[in-house]
């Protein structure tokens, strides 16, 4: 699996995905859609190898102050998932992502991981709100997974700043995240990584999130997922419980 890096320039895209999203609407997962760009040929993908407007796309948030680049076989995880449980079409490469990109707002799913501090500029900060307010999701998960670690503190103080308008709480069980494809009654699915001895050594009952016109914006877990989903995609079938179906529920959140 290769990156695609994107940087404070302009797009290579060629096309929009928000589009896309706007043309699935209530479609529901499995059910053809079509894509903005096939009604205008001016609107077609430009880029030789690029993704096309109705394929999920695991984009990787790049930032400055920490190691945004860890575990870097989560995609490769995520997006056979995605392609063994549903008909979402996957483009194949994780795509990186610098916060201050015009071309953050091309893609509905960001995802940002780390153990270090998070700090951003104004200018990404305004650039992520921009993100939130258009319909984006920001997945980020702390892999100290402790909620007294650096990532964890300064992650939320930089949410704070960011959005000043909205708190960051507590998502409940009964949250349609839960529901979107696999049923998670009890909330998010726990990860091996919360009791190991490392970090704050609880179990933590809930996810995180900023709503932004009752959608998800953004996404924000102290479990771990990270490094949970961080191995050789052949392993998956010796596990008795697949522990990447949660992620499949994120992309289907995402993409419907």
């Amino acid at each position: 699996m290769g990156n695609l890096n994107i940087g404070n320039r302009q797009s290579t895209i060629g096309f929009s995905r928000r589009a896309f999203l706007k043309t699935v609407g209530a479609a529901g997962v499995g059910l053809a859609a079509v894509p903005a760009w096939a009604q205008d040929p001016a609107k077609a993908p430009t880029r030789r190898g690029s993704p096309l407007p109705n394929e999920f796309v695991f984009a990787r948030l790049r930032y400055n102050s920490g190691d945004w680049d860890y575990n870097p076989k989560v995609a490769a995880n995520v997006l056979d998932s995605i392609v063994q449980y549903t008909s979402i079409p996957v483009y194949a490469d994780e795509v990186v992502i610098a916060a201050a990109s015009d071309d953050l707002l091309s893609f509905p799913f960001v995802f940002m991981t780390g153990h270090k501090l998070v700090r951003f500029s104004a200018a990404e900060r305004q650039n992520l709100r921009r993100f939130a307010d258009a319909g984006g999701l920001l997945f980020s998960d702390d892999c100290n997974h402790d909620v007294n670690g650096l990532y964890a503190k300064s992650f939320e103080q930089e949410m704070r700043a960011i959005f000043p308008d909205t708190t960051l709480a507590k998502l409940p069980a009964s949250h349609p995240l839960y529901r979107s494809f696999f049923a998670f009654g009890d909330g998010p699915p726990q990860t091996s990584h919360e009791l190991n001895g490392w970090g704050d050594n609880i179990v933590h009952e809930y996810l995180k999130a900023i709503e932004r016109r009752n959608r998800i914006a953004v996404l924000y877990s102290n479990k771990d997922y990270g490094c949970e989903w961080d191995y050789d995609w052949r392993n998956k079938r010796f596990l008795r419980e697949d522990n990447t179906k949660f992620a499949v529920n994120v992309a289907v959140y995402v993409m419907t």
